[in-house]
């Protein structure tokens, strides 16, 4: 009875050390497994986070008619312009992964983005128009998109792809504001929420004699300045602790001042067609925060 006790303990270590050890491979395998599954998925992540996207815009150029040669200069000048504007906002889309909300992309950098190109393609639209047709529809290729890993905030969100970047090429400015004019006091009745208020330089004053024929185009457009700058202090108060200490200048003023050189452009052309076109209305489109 003695020696049969050490047999059966024997055969109970031998079977408990085999079940061990099972359950120690089992272990291993299933730790392995899940150790490559967290490595793949870790590394689709950091992907995704060091991976952006890209910025794509509809490329100018093969829409544009024949180019006068005295326009030539300056539209090359504009279509390096509408380059460098992709190249730029592709180095801010890396330079701020992970900053600002849900609609940062969108608000900070594609909005921006179309407000320069409406600029641009509008100056290449009058340097052609000077002396031969002026191409119509050029606006339509202002929006670009982001082909992103993520998933981008959709256009048209926020104010930033608001009336101007929609505004068609001067000459066909649809009713997207009343008649009007003046801009400097539009939105700038007070601050009540203590964040301040835009303030911009009054264009009307500043515009010499406007033929009839260019009152009802000029007069819409200074509305319209009037509703960008009302837009823009509005976003001020929604966006209050939103973004670094650039978010203002970036995502407010910046986008502000490129729609309001659309605008300028848009009231320099409407004069144009029958009289002087008015030179420095470019100079009147930056805005300023006072608090």
């Amino acid at each position: 009875m003695s020696r049969a006790l050490p047999k059966y303990n024997k055969r109970r270590v031998g079977l408990a050390g085999g079940a061990a050890a099972v359950a120690l491979t089992g272990a291993v395998i299933a730790g392995t497994a899940l150790a490559g599954e967290s490595s793949e998925g870790g590394g689709a992540d950091a992907r995704t986070l060091a991976g952006p996207g890209t910025v794509s815009c509809p490329d100018v150029a093969p829409q544009l008619p024949a180019i006068p040669a005295s326009a030539q200069a300056e539209v090359d000048r504009n279509l390096a312009l509408l380059d460098q504007q992709i190249t730029e906002a592709n180095k801010r889309l890396v330079d701020t992964v992970g900053q600002g909300g849900p609609n940062f992309v969108q608000n900070a950098i594609l909005g921006p983005l179309e407000d320069k190109r409406v600029a641009t393609v509008n100056r290449i639209a009058t340097a052609i128009g000077r002396t031969a047709d002026r191409p119509a529809g050029l606006d339509s290729l202002a929006a670009c998109s982001l082909d992103a890993q993520g998933d981008p905030a959709a256009p048209g969100q926020e104010e930033t792809g608001g009336t101007e970047t929609s505004a068609p090429p001067a000459g066909d400015v649809g009713d997207d504001a009343g008649a009007g004019g003046g801009d400097a006091g539009a939105g700038q009745d007070g601050d009540a929420s203590g964040v301040g208020t835009i303030s911009c330089p009054d264009v009307a004053p500043q515009l010499p004699a406007i033929p009839a024929s260019a009152q009802a185009e000029v007069d819409r457009n200074l509305a319209l300045l009037d509703q960008q700058i009302t837009e823009a202090n509005k976003r001020l108060v929604d966006t209050v602790g939103q973004g670094g200490p650039n978010f203002v200048q970036n995502a407010i003023l910046g986008p502000l001042e490129d729609k309001r050189v659309a605008t300028v452009n848009r009231i320099a052309t409407a004069i144009g067609r029958t009289a002087d076109r008015p030179a420095g209305l470019d100079s009147l489109a930056a805005c300023t925060l006072t608090k």
